[in-house]
């Protein structure tokens, strides 16, 4: 069963993404939204080989680059990556 695990939070405030990347299994993605776009500068997402989405107005926001391991999401494939994923765990 894959899950999509929304990060909404900054991985410089709390541990949240890390506790997230504990629990990815190999069919699992991870969404970074808000301040969790931050999470674009954890190495730990690109060695972990899980599937990261950002939310682009987010990254844009922050001015964040987006890297070659990642992909952007608009809101409309937010909702479509919703439907994909058999659950979503979001974490408050």
């Amino acid at each position: 069963m894959s899950t999509l695990h929304v990060v909404s939070h900054s991985p410089f405030t709390d541990s949240r993404l890390a506790s997230c990347l504990r629990v990815c299994g190999a069919e699992d993605a991870i969404l970074l939204c808000g301040d969790g776009a931050y999470g674009l500068h954890n190495a730990a997402l690109q060695t972990r080989g899980v599937k990261v989405f950002v939310l682009a107005e987010d990254m844009q926001a922050r001015n964040l680059p987006l890297p070659d391991w990642a992909d952007s999401v608009d809101y409309p494939g937010f909702v479509q990556l919703s439907i994909d994923y058999s659950k979503v765990n979001t974490w408050l």
